[in-house]
């Protein structure tokens, strides 16, 4: 049931159609890609995307980190990076995997998505689409914003509440 909802309101939101309070919200993202977050943030999983050909980093806020477990609501301040790398291919273009089985990553970033909580944040965002005080940003893999409209990620994380709006469990760190 989530995802019908999740697959109506993007399609809605894609064609252009009314979604309560949607019109008078002009997102404008308050998330910037935290300098650094490589070396002071935890990254807690990796998640091979063989299909898209990269190999996505999750890295969590030093001040969530104890708070890997789901189900457990997320502090003010959160900052979630999720940095896309290249995955490595052969010479007929298919992907390599490590003796893990795992595919390889290469050091090309080719995305940064970031997702921030902030008290207050979510009092802008119409209800139909809110996630809680969350807001998103798009960056291209040198951490320049893109131009792109984020309501589709709040309307992809909307079903995701009960984890307080995050895909990953955060229950995998990475040593």
């Amino acid at each position: 049931m989530r995802h019908r909802f999740a697959a109506a309101l993007g399609a809605a939101l894609l064609a252009g159609l009314a979604v309560p309070g949607l019109a008078q919200f002009a997102q404008t993202t308050r998330v910037a890609v935290p300098p650094g977050y490589q070396t002071g943030f935890l990254l807690y999983d990796k998640v091979d995307k063989p299909d898209r050909k990269i190999i996505r980093f999750l890295y969590l806020s030093p001040n969530a980190a104890g708070l890997r477990d789901a189900g457990r609501t997320l502090p003010d301040g959160t900052v979630i990076v999720m940095e896309d790398h290249a995955a490595e291919t052969d010479a007929a273009g298919n992907v390599v995997t490590g003796a893990d089985g795992r595919l390889v990553p290469t050091a090309r970033i080719t995305a940064i998505a970031v997702m921030e909580k902030r008290q207050g944040w979510g009092s802008i965002v119409p209800e139909a689409i809110r996630n809680a005080d969350w807001d998103y940003g798009a960056f291209d893999g040198a951490g320049q914003r893109r131009a792109v409209p984020t309501e589709a990620c709040f309307a992809c994380h909307k079903p995701h509440g009960a984890r307080d709006y995050t895909f990953s469990t955060l229950t995998r760190p990475i040593d």
